[in-house]
């Protein structure tokens, strides 16, 4: 979909690059060149280039690829994925937490742990009100989250992550249900403090992450369908973390709050039009 709109927007093709041989330990290598542009080598070829669009990095290979931002950044690239502290702040949901509470984003009560030992866990949970989200402070997709409500699923839950070596969070539940009983929360695309794009995601199982992957039903809105305040919320929480583009997800159910914030949102119907046109605009009007 960015190939389709570079292509639109400038009637070329793009070149694409396998962004691992940038992380680290990649052979990878880029050089500012005289003529103000760079050059990207890498794979045995040599690309050059003014604009370089990143994009789908997964989160636990973010840190790996922040010597390439930074590389980016100083040779001049047009590119808004080179700030790396702002994708450390989304992507380490203990670091969301922190910025939110700096920024007075509004979001769920929430305590980071990790390796607790079962009377901390207890004493965090109960402290949240005994019914709270928990996941891991790295991840993606709804992947490794679990609602618990008693001290059973929560020794499950700190056993998993114990298992996996993951620091994790848990927060409190927003309650963030329709008159149905279903879950339901929103998705919002922030691009430079302008709302693209926002679609509503409702999920039949309450227990369960409003992830498409995990069985939520999205529908497409329009601007003016999203409830007062949530639009304003979701450019604070972009802004609080630093990012130019943000997938922002949150409820209106507890006063509206923010659950996290997504460096690279997944693309959907329209979004051609909503979110990748703008936002390879963005980098060819820099």
């Amino acid at each position: 979909m960015l190939a389709a709109a570079a292509r639109r927007l400038t009637g070329r093709d793009s070149v694409h690059v396998d962004a691992r041989h940038f992380m680290t330990g990649g052979s990878g290598r880029i050089e500012a060149d005289d003529a103000g542009g760079l050059r990207l080598v890498a794979d045995g070829r040599t690309v050059a280039a003014d604009t370089v669009v990143v994009y789908e990095i997964p989160p636990h290979r973010r840190r790996a690829f922040e010597v390439c931002q930074r590389l980016l950044r100083g040779c001049g690239a047009r590119s808004l994925g080179t700030d790396a502290a702002a994708w450390r702040a989304a992507t380490e949901k203990d670091a969301t937490v922190a910025s939110f509470l700096r920024d007075g984003v509004a979001h769920m009560p929430s305590i980071a742990l990790s390796r607790p030992s079962p009377e901390a866990a207890a004493e965090a949970f109960d402290g949240l009100g005994g019914d709270v989200w928990a996941r891991p402070c790295v991840g993606m997709g709804g992947d490794d989250v679990f609602h618990v409500t008693n001290h059973d699923q929560l020794a499950a839950a700190a056993s998993h992550y114990d298992g996996t070596g993951a620091d994790w969070l848990i927060a409190r539940d927003a309650r963030n249900f329709l008159p149905d009983g279903r879950r339901h929360q929103y998705r919002v695309v922030v691009l430079h403090g302008r709302v693209v794009r926002a679609v509503e995601h409702v999920q039949a199982d309450p227990d369960a992450p409003c992830n498409e992957s995990r069985g939520a039903v999205s529908a497409l809105l329009d601007g003016d369908e999203l409830p007062d305040g949530l639009a304003e919320l979701a450019v604070a929480a972009t802004a609080s973390l630093g990012l130019d583009l943000a997938g922002v997800d949150l409820a209106a159910e507890s006063g509206g709050v923010v659950f996290e914030v997504n460096v690279h949102p997944a693309f959907g119907r329209r979004a051609l039009e909503q979110v990748a046109l703008p936002y390879v605009a963005a980098h060819l009007e820099r």
